[in-house]
């Protein structure tokens, strides 16, 4: 057998999908929307897609009217596609918002056996209860969340104009959190080609 160091082939970039978890008025989301969406272009490895649920009119009947399945046709294709997931959350009431859980319970398929990362924003907390509340969510959906997470605190103050005033330790964070959702989004893609998920 002949040993070559020749490289491995390059692995097809991960098609990632940020989820914008608020659509309350005045909402601070975008910002940190803005930031991450810079961490996941700077990748070679990530190639990112939005929902916003602030543009998903999605009902809370979960009645499939014409305009509830038009709302979702601008939305499904996009989970459906993805190889993992990056949901960004405020915390509402120690929680997460309910325009978040309406958008992620039209859907159930989309979510099987992928990795979603989770970051937050909000005052003291930095919306990490509203995370662990969503791992119970995500667990039931068949998803893998990771550990490590993004998280601002106090996050109207970390941003000036849209820029961190210190970005050392969010940007190691985010680092961390987007190695970790490639090497899940590569290991379950794979997974996921060989062998559907469930059958």
């Amino acid at each position: 057998m002949q040993i070559t160091d020749a490289p491995l082939e390059a692995e097809a970039p991960l098609a990632v999908t940020l989820v914008v978890g608020s659509n309350r008025h005045g909402r601070f989301g975008p910002v940190v929307a803005d930031w991450l969406l810079d961490r996941m272009r700077d990748r070679d490895d990530l190639l990112p897609e939005v929902v916003d649920v602030a543009d998903a009119d999605l009902p809370t009947t979960f009645a499939p009217t014409s305009e509830a399945m038009a709302a979702r046709s601008s939305v499904t294709p996009k989970l459906a596609a993805a190889d993992a997931f990056v949901v960004l959350t405020p915390e509402y009431n120690h929680s997460y918002p309910a325009g978040l859980k309406n958008l992620i319970d039209w859907h159930f398929t989309e979510w099987q056996a992928k990795p979603v990362a989770l970051a937050s924003y909000g005052g003291v907390s930095g919306g990490l209860r509203a995370v662990e509340h969503l791992r119970q969510v995500f667990a039931e959906l068949h998803a893998v969340t990771l550990r490590d997470t993004v998280s601002f605190h106090n996050a109207g103050a970390s941003f000036d104009e849209g820029r961190l005033k210190d970005p050392s330790g969010p940007e190691a964070a985010a680092k961390v959190m987007l190695d970790q959702l490639v090497w899940w989004g590569r290991g379950l893609r794979e997974a996921r080609e060989k062998r559907p998920y469930g059958r």
